[in-house]
């Protein structure tokens, strides 16, 4: 499944994120010149809004939103808050490229980058209490506190090649997984879906985040900088451990201190990068991570069958399959 699927899901509400594009536009603007440049900036390096399609999908699929105008609203704030995160990663990460162009901080300085992000974030709340909805404040405030507290753990664990699986998963919990999880919920909570159907909702944007993670990590050793938008085999650079990497550690007693030499060394020695490939290849361990994406992406189809059938639940369905096997 790839893009042919992707178009069948975003094609059904092709018209919605047009509008939320129009939303995000236009938040962006402002009257201050600086803001103005630094808008059109990301909105030029727009990604797939995923975020934003699972929100609309989650409250059609839930049967229906009578207030359009508040759901791309709030869509458009899911996507405020992924790029508000994206801008803080780089800064962290030191990142210079993000979907093949310069990063934020790389273009104009990490001042003026702290300082955007700051403003998404603000600019996105702004527009959630237009809806006066303390419900949906409720889930973006635990959210945003879950995300930072997920950066703030990986902050912690930099350089540390003894993580394991628990704290792995719990730092991606926080850092992608809410994210996807919230914006199904409010999609329920918009709906005005029944507590099984937005508990539903909210397990399936959990598990559809966790399987989109993994395939992530995938990609940090399947993809090409091309087609990622930054360079392969980054992750370990910036000293993070990816699920394949905390795999290769348990399996292979010599992994340790080759990854420890890489992240020291901030680069890839003659040889190490072949290394670690010929050692996850030895253990099966992408093909493994991959089947646990794909499990994940199973348990979050699985929540779906307390909605009613109909094209919006058939899109959603199809996300998880989407998202693991994407090439980017």
């Amino acid at each position: 499944m790839g893009e042919q699927a992707a178009r069948t899901i975003f094609d059904l509400i092709r018209d919605d994120l047009a509008l939320v594009e129009a939303e995000f536009e236009q938040q962006a603007g402002s009257n201050i010149q600086v803001i103005n440049y630094l808008g059109n900036y990301l909105l030029e390096t727009k990604g797939k809004r995923v975020r934003p399609a699972l929100l609309i999908l989650s409250a059609l699929a839930a049967g229906g939103c009578d207030n359009k105008q508040g759901m791309i609203r709030l869509a458009t704030v899911m996507e405020m808050l992924h790029t508000a995160t994206l801008v803080h990663d780089d800064i962290i990460d030191n990142a210079d490229l993000r979907r093949n162009r310069s990063s934020l901080n790389a273009k104009f300085g990490n001042q003026a980058a702290v300082l955007m992000g700051d403003w998404l974030y603000m600019s996105a709340f702004e527009t959630a209490l237009t809806q006066r909805s303390l419900g949906i404040l409720e889930v973006l405030t635990r959210l945003t506190r879950m995300m930072t507290e997920g950066e703030i753990m990986q902050l912690t664990l930099i350089g540390d090649v003894t993580i394991g699986e628990e704290q792995y998963f719990d730092v991606l919990r926080r850092k992608t997984a809410y994210l996807f999880s919230g914006c199904c919920e409010i999609g329920a909570l918009l709906a005005g879906a029944n507590t099984e159907q937005q508990t539903a909702l909210r397990d399936f944007g959990m598990n559809l985040g966790i399987a989109f993670q993994l395939a992530d990590d995938l990609l940090d050793f399947t993809a090409d900088q091309k087609t990622i938008g930054k360079a392969a085999g980054s992750d370990l650079l910036e000293g993070k451990m990816t699920f394949p990497l905390i795999k290769l550690v348990q399996g292979d007693g010599n992994a340790r201190s080759m990854l420890e030499t890489i992240m020291e060394e901030g680069a890839y020695r003659n040889g190490t990068r072949e290394e670690i490939s010929q050692a996850l290849q030895r253990f099966s361990i992408l093909e493994s991570t991959r089947k646990i994406a794909l499990e994940y992406g199973e348990a979050a189809r699985k929540s779906l069958e307390v909605l009613p059938e109909t094209g919006y639940r058939s899109a959603l369905e199809a996300i998880p399959d989407f998202v693991v096997k994407r090439k980017s």
